[in-house]
């Protein structure tokens, strides 16, 4: 039986049961196999999006990848999906790689999630003197962890208490693997938005958590960036590590702790985080 991890947490009716719906909403099928997949923002999900609406017959090939921007619900599963998947699975990320990402795509280069931090700080913010410990000061404020989805905490999206497969992004061509032969074809989609990492050559030696963005920028235009392990010195590493302790907990749980950029940071137990909060 499959269990849905916020169908109870409330005893409202489910269509008003706000973390259910957040949850199924993200929860896209595959008709052909009758599969459920838990699309989570910055974890590969423009290709397991694309990778599904093809499967699904809705588009073609790669020159139509920007169709997935404007479906986000197209494929959305409903109940009767939900209870009678025949596959589940969702991927994980490393929540320091994650928001490391983040910053280096949607904030370096000024996309919508940098405006909504420029205006949440009544336009004060300074694009050029930014830096990804600036960002995190910024991004931690009481109520903005969950204001973004592309840094909301994993465990919102999944609709599930469990799913027959977990896969990360740090393991990607194995979830690739696996996706393929139980429920549709991958099609790369990485190079597609020319955002990623995946574009320019990587600077894994120093750290670069107090490099501002226009430094930042120039490095990219020089084809180079920090690695996203490299934007963190000890202190930022801890402080993250504390705001995303759940996704932390669920990634080691599921998928071990081999993925993680900092594996072994402690974490508090939970009795501890709910006396913090």
């Amino acid at each position: 039986m499959r269990q849905l991890r916020y169908a109870a947490e409330k005893p409202v009716v489910l269509g008003r049961n706000i973390s259910h719906q957040r949850a199924a909403s993200h929860a896209l099928v595959h008709y052909g196999s009758g599969t459920v997949y838990s699309f989570i923002p910055k974890n590969a999900c423009t290709t397991l999006r694309l990778s599904l609406a093809v499967a699904n017959g809705c588009v073609s090939d790669l020159d139509d990848w920007t169709w997935i921007h404007q479906n986000n619900g197209t494929f959305q599963a409903d109940l009767r999906d939900l209870a009678a998947a025949a596959f589940t699975f969702t991927v994980l990320r490393c929540p320091h790689a994650r928001l490391a990402s983040v910053f280096l795509d949607k904030i370096l280069m000024r996309g919508a999630e940098y405006w909504d931090l420029f205006h949440a700080e009544n336009d004060q913010l300074d694009h050029d003197t930014l830096t990804f410990r600036d960002f995190v000061t910024l991004m931690l404020k009481p109520g903005r962890l969950r204001s973004n989805i592309h840094w909301r905490p994993q465990i919102d999206f999944l609709v599930y208490d469990d799913y027959d497969a977990w896969y990360t992004v740090e393991a990607f061509a194995a979830a690739a693997a696996g996706i393929e032969t139980r429920a549709f074809p991958i099609i790369d989609a990485r190079g597609l938005s020319r955002h990623g990492t995946d574009q320019v050559a990587l600077l894994e030696q120093g750290c670069f958590a107090d490099t501002p963005c226009l430094e930042l920028a120039g490095m990219r235009r020089g084809g180079h960036l920090p690695a996203h392990g490299a934007l963190y010195d000890d202190k930022l590493a801890t402080r993250v590590a504390k705001a995303y302790a759940e996704d932390i907990t669920l990634y080691r749980d599921r998928c071990g702790a081999a993925g993680l950029s900092f594996p072994d940071i402690e974490l508090e137990d939970e009795d501890s985080r709910r006396t913090s909060q």
